[in-house]
């Protein structure tokens, strides 16, 4: 399974967007964010690729949106990854998501009899992105 990783983060403030906006290149940035970049340019540009765009042209990224919502319920930090991180309990590496639970948990966790039985996915891109998985029974 092929999978693009899909950027949460604002390009501007680095952070989980806030009322993410797509211009007319494709770009996403937070409303507050590409509106204050604005105030000083004399053509209203896109910060990465400097195509210029109309104001008018924010137009609001439901679908974004909807996931940074998701992704705020899986981490705190929003540079942090699925890869990086460990289970408390473990120390062994979060590649797994409870879909019982709702949470991230380790090969070591899928066994023990707290999620005996759950159904777990196995992320292939990062988990606070997108859940892209194959299902397996544990």
């Amino acid at each position: 399974v092929a999978c693009r990783k899909l950027q949460l983060n604002c390009a501007i403030c680095l952070d989980f967007f806030t009322d993410p906006v797509s211009l007319g290149c494709g770009h996403n940035y937070c409303r507050s964010c590409i509106t204050r970049s604005w105030e000083n340019q004399e053509n209203n540009s896109c910060p990465e690729c400097r195509q210029v765009t109309a104001e008018r042209n924010l137009n609001v990224n439901w679908a974004l949106a909807k996931m940074v919502e998701k992704a705020r319920e899986f981490t705190v930090d929003p540079t942090q990854t699925a890869f990086n991180r460990q289970c408390e309990k473990h120390r062994e590496e979060l590649k797994l998501f409870c879909e019982d639970d709702k949470k991230l948990i380790c090969s070591i966790c899928r066994d023990a009899k707290e999620h005996r039985g759950h159904t777990a996915s196995v992320s292939w891109c990062d988990v606070s992105v997108s859940l892209v998985t194959v299902r397996t029974r544990c």
